[in-house]
């Protein structure tokens, strides 16, 4: 079998060194002992960090991810002390995932293990450190060249916060029938309050008010003139505390089912915040289909999360399993995507990602007891391989699992198979008890063929070459069918080819007469290189190669 396989290597070696020959380009020799060996062969362009909102982020629930005192509890000089593992800033490394980019969830002071419901927007969360610790972990992602964008809840405060609790308690004093005076209690017109019947009724009186998530998360009213100042001296203390910019909690709802009036609220925001950082970005919370939330994009902020692709039954999962989709369906989403946003405004970013906070991980959502992996990863690459800012949920590098209630879903970073050992968290006390399905980070980081190790290579191709995060699609539909998917990315005086194989067999796609002649780089789930031969690529199974001129 040793014998066997190092013919084999040798033959894979050749026919790559002849294909690129041919275009007068040396191949380097290709190593096939693992997945990660085919790639760091190929993989030879160096990331570039370019200082522009085209960023690769990663998502950190604060309070599961590193525990740096002891207590069960994620924090943040946890979180700074893990930030190599994020990017260690340097280029040349791969043991990092070279993420550019960290969306915190809320750190803010909350009664909530989750912290969407603030008490206080001036603050960090004791549990997760103080003022100082945020401004040194803000210092170090800065050095690294990772830019720093935290959850700003503005739909709504928690019921502990003094803005209401002042507001209830007058609202309590009142004689029955009383209207409220502003100038006595201005915290009123705060909130929606109102005596005709909503969702949560304010005990011991006649007076409702809004909070359609829970009555612990009462809504405010950001048409008031008076919160929008709040909100703007609260941007001030951020911004001024070094942050990026700031992902935007639950926009739908700001005025719910009114997407005109949302859109105003967005657009008073983004003109806002950019007075006082014209390169801030913004991103939002929209979770509705695609023609809804691009109408988002007319306020002019820079980008919207995109609920098609993601999720179980969104476009990614569905082009892999091939339930109702195949390979070219997702070369045609994309374009019919790009085509949407760019009606309501010529500068949108998109904002991809695979899943978040609020929804089952990506590894339950294939069951194939021989390709479950290869689907997996696969599934990263093609969320990766999206333009615009790419979102990846912490943990979802490693295939963790978790699902049903929230708690489940924001389990403890699986660094170790050990859960006592050092930095572990314990998770959310509501959370279930369950196995993870793949290995810890810790087993992951030593094997070339695991998933932490795809997603570190795709992370860097995404990097390494602007025009797949910054470039507009063109689907190559007389090259793709029901298992491949070509498509080509323009980004200024850059060209990419992406070709996609979403099959469990090899494909190959004749490429004569292209001006993709070079093989650039790859993706590959098992130890096979794709190879290209007198215009003749062959693409292994689940695996992407990309081409340029």
């Amino acid at each position: 079998m040793k014998k066997l396989k190092a013919v084999t290597a040798l033959i894979l070696a050749l026919v790559l060194t002849a294909g690129i020959a041919a275009c007068g380009e040396k191949a380097p020799e290709v190593d096939t002992s693992s997945a990660l060996a085919v790639m760091r062969s190929i993989n030879t362009t160096l990331p570039q960090t370019i200082d522009d909102k085209y960023r690769t982020f990663y998502e950190v629930f604060v309070y599961s991810f590193y525990d740096s005192d002891g207590d069960g509890i994620g924090d943040l000089p946890g979180l700074t002390e893990k930030l190599d593992y994020i990017n260690d800033g340097d280029a040349a490394t791969d043991t990092d995932l070279g993420a550019t980019g960290i969306w915190l969830m809320p750190i803010m002071p909350s009664p909530s293990y989750h912290k969407y419901d603030v008490t206080d927007y001036y603050d960090i969360d004791p549990q997760y450190g103080t003022l100082e610790d945020f401004k040194t972990f803000i210092a170090a992602a800065h050095e690294r060249g990772i830019n720093v964008i935290i959850d700003l809840v503005m739909n709504h405060t928690s019921s502990e916060h003094p803005w209401f609790k002042e507001a209830a308690d007058y609202l309590r004093t009142l004689p029955a029938g009383a209207e409220p005076d502003l100038n006595e209690c201005p915290y009123v017109a705060y909130y929606n309050f109102s005596r005709e019947v909503s969702t949560c009724q304010l005990p011991g009186t006649d007076w409702y008010y809004e909070a359609p998530f829970w009555s612990g998360m009462p809504d405010l009213d950001l048409q008031n003139v008076a919160v929008r100042g709040e909100i703007e001296d609260i941007v001030d203390f951020w911004l001024e505390l070094g942050v990026d910019g700031f992902r935007l909690d639950a926009a739908k709802e700001f005025v719910s089912g009114a997407t005109q009036a949302n859109t105003e609220i967005l657009s008073w925001f983004n003109d806002m915040v950019k007075s006082k950082k014209d390169d801030a970005y913004i991103v939002a919370e929209v979770w509705t289909g695609l023609d809804t939330y691009a109408q988002y994009y007319a306020s002019g902020i820079d980008s919207c999360f995109d609920f098609a692709f993601g999720d179980g039954d969104g476009v990614i999962p569905n082009v892999v399993k091939h339930t109702g989709s195949t390979a070219s369906s997702y070369g045609k989403a994309i374009e019919t995507l790009e085509a949407t946003l760019s009606q309501y405004n010529p500068d949108y970013i998109d904002a991809p990602f695979y899943v978040n906070h609020d929804m089952g991980r990506s590894a339950g959502h294939y069951f194939d007891a021989t390709w479950a992996m290869n689907q997996f990863k696969m599934g990263q690459a093609l969320n990766l391989m999206m333009s615009g800012a790419s979102f990846t949920y912490y943990g979802e590098e490693l295939g963790m699992k978790g699902s049903g209630k929230d708690e489940n879903k924001r389990a403890a970073m699986y660094w170790s198979a050990d859960s006592a050992a050092q930095g572990m968290c314990s998770g959310p006390s509501g959370m279930d008890s369950f196995e993870m399905k793949y290995p810890d980070e810790a087993s992951q980081a030593a094997d070339g063929d695991s998933i932490l190790n795809f997603v570190i290579q795709a992370m860097r191709v995404r990097t390494a070459f602007p025009a797949i995060a910054r470039g507009t699609t063109d689907f190559v539909e007389e090259l793709s069918d029901d298992n491949v998917c070509v498509i080509t990315k323009t980004w200024g005086d850059e060209q990419v080819m992406l070709v996609f194989n979403i099959s469990q067999e090899p494909q190959t796609v004749d490429l004569a007469g292209s001006e993709f002649g070079k093989l650039s780089a790859v993706l590959v789930t098992t130890a096979e290189a794709p190879a290209l031969t007198d215009g003749s690529l062959s693409v292994p199974v689940y695996s992407v190669a990309v081409l340029t001129k």
